[in-house]
């Protein structure tokens, strides 16, 4: 199916490049999102017509994701969890749960904007890419440890390497 992007769709292209994309994804997410439109005449002179507008809301995104990713450069969040001797969580450390330590400190971030390859199982320091915009991130840093204490040591040991 062909569509016109609304925005900039990362691994596809930029806002109002015409692409070719699988019929599921485009009905599925594309245009339930309103990311795109299909590529049909009356829609490509709606595009044309409604082109400033657009370009206008993706740049005022665009600013406010720069501005957050501003902020929260060398930030970094603490989650204690309960943990095996060898260091193995009793859960796992999931999006939702470093989403929700960034809104405890003050960020507006959404679940949707944290990207996290697999679920944390083990103690640890990692690195946490967050998505703001599809031009836009940030890595911050994810602390996870036993209590707070074993946090600073974890923290103190990491910023020596």
């Amino acid at each position: 199916m062909e569509v016109i992007l609304l925005e900039h769709v990362e691994k596809l292209g930029k806002m109002g490049d015409k692409v070719n994309v699988k019929n599921g994804y485009a009905r599925n997410y594309l245009l339930p999102q309103q990311k795109a439109l299909r590529a049909t005449d009356a829609n490509m002179a709606y595009f044309e017509a409604q082109k400033a507008a657009l370009e206008a809301h993706n740049k005022e995104l665009f600013e406010s994701a720069s501005k957050l990713a501003e902020s929260l450069n060398g930030f970094s969040a603490v989650l204690i969890r309960q943990a095996a001797e060898t260091g193995q969580l009793y859960g796992s450390v999931t999006i939702r749960d470093i989403a929700g330590a960034i809104k405890d400190a003050g960020f507006d971030v959404a679940r949707r904007f944290v990207y996290l390859e697999k679920p944390i199982k083990d103690l640890g320091i990692y690195q946490v890419k967050i998505n703001l915009h599809p031009e836009v991130s940030q890595t911050i840093l994810v602390n996870v440890a036993r209590s707070a204490e074993d946090a600073k040591k974890q923290a103190k040991a990491y910023s020596q390497e």
